[in-house]
């Protein structure tokens, strides 16, 4: 593994480039690493994109040492959009898989998150830390309360999956007024409370799971099985309002002073 750079630099996209580059990130990790597929993938320039891509902002991590027009100086991303620009496009990514109605409902100030991936060289490091600071900055600064969004299970074999799946059912469903219910609903009540292993549900738990479960993390109703992306995908939410006061300490740290 190739050591990773001591500093990043970490902003917003501010051109077609720069989503260019987020996208080429997207590629290697969710077409070459995760074996996934879709209709604007871009084979030949290796670029996994789609329809949403220039309604949302895009939060990079960039290896500084690359030049500026190498596609693969991003490192890592995230996809963002508010409930105030959403409400202009009129719809999230998300509303393809779940019933977002009861977070509209809720009337309060919402941020989908999706497309998070780090190259397989800067996992175990500074890498998603500094992201994730970078994405409390943002949250604070546009008030936002709710965070949410599909977050994924290699593979589609549910019958695989049903420890992790039956877990989050049984341990963290979200707050009714705010759970989201599974389009092409596919249960996670796979294994009674008391027949739970949970040593191998947190085996088999993604990281980017287990970090929105610590942090306080909720998910919603059901999961969607996504055939084309080759994913078993689950809803995560994230209450800012509802996080421990350790919880929201970490999450609301800033950068200054690290990597």
């Amino acid at each position: 593994m190739a050591a990773a750079p001591l500093s990043y630099e970490v902003r917003l996209a501010r051109d077609a480039q720069d989503i260019r580059a987020s996208q080429r990130l997207r590629y290697a990790v969710f077409v070459e690493e995760l074996g996934g597929a879709g209709p604007l993938i871009d084979h030949e320039n290796r670029l996994e994109a789609d329809e949403f891509d220039p309604l949302y902002d895009h939060l990079m991590l960039i290896d500084p040492s690359k030049p500026e027009d190498d596609l693969d100086r991003v490192v890592a991303a995230y996809r963002l959009l508010r409930s105030d620009r959403a409400a202009e496009i009129g719809r999230f990514y998300c509303d393809a898989e779940y019933d977002l109605a009861p977070l509209r409902a809720s009337g309060r100030r919402l941020l989908e998150l999706g497309r998070s991936c780090v190259h397989p060289d800067h996992r175990g490091g500074a890498a998603m830390l500094m992201l994730w600071n970078a994405l409390a900055d943002y949250v604070l600064a546009h008030e936002i309360e709710i965070l949410f969004g599909v977050a994924s299970f290699h593979g589609t074999d549910v019958e695989t999956l049903k420890q992790p799946l039956a877990w989050l059912h049984h341990h963290h469903l979200a707050p009714e007024g705010l759970r989201p219910r599974a389009k092409h609903f596919q249960s996670m009540d796979l294994v009674a409370k008391d027949a739970l292993d949970r040593r191998s549900a947190m085996e088999a738990m993604p990281n980017l799971i287990k970090a929105y479960l610590r942090l306080g993390g909720f998910v919603g109703e059901g999961a969607f099985v996504d055939r084309p992306f080759n994913t078993t995908d689950v809803m995560l939410l994230m209450d800012t309002q509802a996080m421990s006061e350790k919880h929201r300490e970490f999450y609301t740290r800033r950068v200054e002073g690290r990597g």
